[in-house]
């Protein structure tokens, strides 16, 4: 008997190399995975670094259902991220691609390698305005308000 449906959201980043390139690959190998379906794509959006250096970002948001486990399906993302070519040089260095588990279910996760929900999903705009093209209930209006500051815009299609 196998394990049940989770639907996950991901987040997607990258603002070194070919961004959007790593993005749409990332897409890829994210319905490629094993027990994962129902990929749905959010718009993609340029943003400016926060907290973070380089040039501009492109982020978008995943989701997925999965039977993988939260850690199994973490483990996934970062060998995804690897594939891209990602390093880590110092913190918030400029990034092929930055992927993050934001929701995975219900689950709440405080782990050494893994925290669920994301801890500062709330904080960054990036996050709030791709997920809420794909779960527009999980953003609040006071969620909003805390990133009103920070710059994101919709990629001309």
């Amino acid at each position: 008997m196998g394990r049940d449906w989770v639907r996950a959201f991901i987040a997607l980043g990258a603002n070194a190399g070919d961004p959007l390139a790593h993005i749409e690959q990332a897409f890829d190998a994210l319905i490629k995975l094993p027990a994962t379906e129902g990929l749905l794509r959010s718009k993609l959006y340029r943003t400016t670094p926060w907290q973070a250096q380089g040039p501009d970002f492109i982020n978008a948001m995943a989701q997925v259902d999965t039977q993988l486990s939260a850690p199994d399906l973490w483990g996934h993302m970062q060998r995804i991220e690897l594939a891209a070519g990602r390093i880590r040089p110092y913190h918030h260095a400029p990034r092929t691609l930055d992927l993050d588990l934001i929701f995975y279910g219900e689950a709440v996760i405080h782990s050494p390698a893994l925290v669920l929900p994301h801890p500062r999903w709330r904080e960054r705009a990036f996050v709030l305005r791709p997920l809420a093209d794909l779960a527009p209930a999980l953003v609040l209006a006071s969620d909003w308000a805390g990133v009103a500051g920070q710059a994101i815009m919709p990629l001309e299609a």
